[in-house]
């Protein structure tokens, strides 16, 4: 009789089964863990230059400290911390120059993505936009701003994917891994959050026009603003 080998595979398939999904729930644990130490660091929880509490967060978080250190090494890649040898890891900082520098690319790449966008979009993509700039909008005047910021990001984003172009899509995921922090740092200036805020209105009249020109340079001084912003702040 022929061995059935089907049979003799599952034993193999079995076995190869159950590190497949460790591995998939401890990748899972430690993107979480660092996408929570992202929104820290954006919201000055865990400020530049301060030394991550790896053993009162593990506690707070609920985690050990293998899934904890995991997720700094993802930070440590995107240039949010660093970790330093036998001294653990510290949030990242950046100085005026760096942050000016950095929104001059990112004014570069949004304001591109604002012109093609601008373009292509059809009417149900921009009233999607609308209705995000509408709850801002609210946001704005209720004086919120975690949801105002959470919000405006959101209408970044709606713009670089209605773009259409995955190499912009791509390079503007990396810049905002280290951009976000300073946005949000940038509109706890009054002077500069209702600058913004009109930008933005700004940008919502060219789209309605279908002005694609003007969003590029609408967005582009934008994200140049708010570079300068950031580099005051971080001058003081």
């Amino acid at each position: 009789m022929s061995p059935n080998p089907s049979a003799a595979a599952s034993p193999a398939r079995a076995l190869g089964d159950k590190p497949r999904k460790a591995r998939i729930r401890r990748h899972s644990l430690h993107q979480e863990v660092a996408e929570t130490l992202r929104q820290m660091i954006i919201h000055g929880e865990l400020m530049p230059g301060e030394k991550v509490p790896v053993a009162s967060l593990s506690d707070s978080l609920g985690v050990s400290p293998t899934p904890l250190r995991e997720a700094l090494k993802v930070l440590a890649e995107e240039r949010l911390v660093v970790i330093e040898v036998n001294r653990g890891a510290r949030v990242a900082s950046y100085t005026a120059e760096e942050a000016i520098k950095l929104f001059e690319v990112i004014a570069a790449v949004e304001s591109l993505a604002a012109e093609l966008a601008t373009r292509r979009m059809g009417e149900t993509e921009i009233a999607e936009i609308e209705a995000v700039h509408a709850a801002m909008t609210a946001a704005f005047h209720a004086d919120d701003k975690d949801v105002y910021f959470n919000l405006n990001s959101t209408i970044h984003q709606m713009l670089v994917t209605a773009s259409g172009n995955e190499e912009l899509q791509f390079v503007h995921e990396r810049l905002m891994l280290r951009a976000q922090r300073g946005r949000y740092m940038a509109i706890l200036d009054a002077d500069r959050w209702l600058q913004a805020f009109e930008e933005h209105e700004a940008l919502m009249a060219a789209l309605r026009i279908r002005d694609s020109a003007g969003a590029a340079a609408i967005w582009r001084v934008h994200l140049l603003n708010t570079g300068k912003t950031l580099g005051d702040v971080l001058r003081q």
